[in-house]
């Protein structure tokens, strides 16, 4: 498990404030699917919080112990049914697969939530903008004058 100093502590529940719940630990307890996924979120994102129901104090504390021992994680905060939890990304195995031996391709980078947001907003106004410039706007100004009109030349 990690010891974390009360500085790291205090700027990881102030990181974790605004995040939601990502796993649920219900009447099952830690079985090997609930760590499996509190795995691929600790891998995902570092800093989660895990939402505990049907338990009390004691075995709230207990249970984030073992989450913690189990995963080689920090906890960080207890308040409540919610627990956070830290760990530092792991590096995962490369493997030599067709599409990451191409000399042309980009490497992945990960987004976070408003970048991706902000990139499809300038994607939307891309699109709005190139068709606008496709197809005039059709205003009453713009409107040629036919012969049966209503107004006469004089």
């Amino acid at each position: 498990m990690i010891e974390l100093t009360p500085v790291q502590r205090r700027d990881l529940r102030a990181r974790a404030h605004h995040l939601n719940p990502v796993v649920t630990v219900a009447g099952n307890g830690l079985t090997p699917a609930v760590v499996a996924e509190i795995e691929r979120s600790l891998q995902a994102h570092e800093l989660i919080k895990v939402k505990i129901q049907g338990t009390e104090r004691e075995q709230r504390e207990a249970l984030m112990n073992e989450l913690c021992e189990t995963l080689d994680a920090a906890p960080v905060q207890h308040i409540g049914n919610i627990l956070v939890v830290w760990r530092e990304r792991r590096e995962e195995a490369k493997d030599a697969t067709p599409a990451a031996l191409k000399s042309n391709a980009r490497p992945s980078t990960a987004k976070s939530a408003a970048a991706f947001a902000a990139a499809a907003r300038r994607a939307a106004l891309a699109k709005a903008s190139a068709e606008a410039r496709r197809s005039p706007a059709r205003g009453p100004a713009a409107r040629s004058r036919g012969p049966g009109s209503g107004t006469r030349g004089r």
